[in-house]
């Protein structure tokens, strides 16, 4: 099996080594194509006005100065495109892609641009509560099982997989659950207004580290109650039921 790699934290990242590993678990035909540099919230965005700069490492590495999205597009349409990969794995992230995450998340984005070429794709992602505590262990031991079990079962089109590993050492993971994509109370975002050295304002956006109290059944449910959440997530966003009831409007 030809594996894929990439993710939003970066080609160093330390997520990409339990990403690595995680992998050769699973093959010995391994190739990396990640950003050169963090790009944590780009979404499934695309370098449109800036060139594409790419530094090779090996015949099997490479980092893009672009976004997670323009490395699996390069990896697939010209790195690799005599090669392709039966698996895109993305990550592994430094925190949770759950809930509104995943709109937002570079982590999925590289997950749905490997769904959307064809190709089975996998999010990854270790959720943290204190920075300075990373269980990087607790996803890089269980995701490789998790993987295996994933595909052995048809999943459909434009559908990836987004797995998110609680913040508890392995030996804590209480259940591995599937669930659905939550939403937060985005009552945590927080805005940090600041005042530069030339007396111009700035701000960080950010989230405090916390749940709330979501929905049972929930990828957010499932991580704060220490189990694994594995969410399949579908690229068509279109509303069915509604859709149906439009056409009927438009008559």
């Amino acid at each position: 099996m030809r594996i894929l790699l990439s993710n939003d934290d970066g080609f160093d990242a330390p997520g990409m080594e339990t990403l690595r590993r995680i992998a050769e678990a699973l093959s010995d035909d391994i190739y990396v194509v990640a950003p050169a540099k963090e790009q944590s919230g780009a979404s499934r965005s695309l370098t449109l006005h800036d060139p594409l700069r790419i530094n090779k490492f090996s015949d099997r590495e490479y980092s893009v100065e672009g976004t997670p999205t323009d490395c699996v597009m390069m990896a697939m349409n010209y790195l690799f495109k005599d090669k392709q990969p039966d698996l895109v794995l993305s990550g592994v992230n430094r925190g949770g892609n759950l809930g509104e995450d995943v709109l937002y998340s570079g982590t999925v984005a590289a997950a749905s641009e490997g769904t959307l070429l064809g190709v089975r794709s996998v999010a990854i992602s270790q959720c943290i509560l204190d920075s300075d505590v990373i269980h990087w262990d607790t996803a890089g031991e269980m995701a490789p099982e998790i993987i295996r079990k994933l595909l052995e079962t048809p999943w459909g089109d434009d559908v990836l997989m987004n797995i998110n590993f609680p913040a508890v050492a392995k030996e804590d993971v209480s259940a591995i659950k599937v669930t659905s994509q939550g939403k937060r109370d985005l009552s945590n975002l927080t805005i940090d207004d600041r005042v530069d050295a030339r007396g111009r304002d700035y701000f960080w956006l950010g989230y405090r580290p916390s749940f709330g109290d979501p929905s049972v059944g929930t990828d957010l449910r499932a991580v704060i109650s220490q189990e694994v959440s594995v969410t399949p997530l579908k690229l068509n966003l279109t509303e069915q039921k509604l859709a149906a009831r439009l056409n009927k409007v438009f008559e």
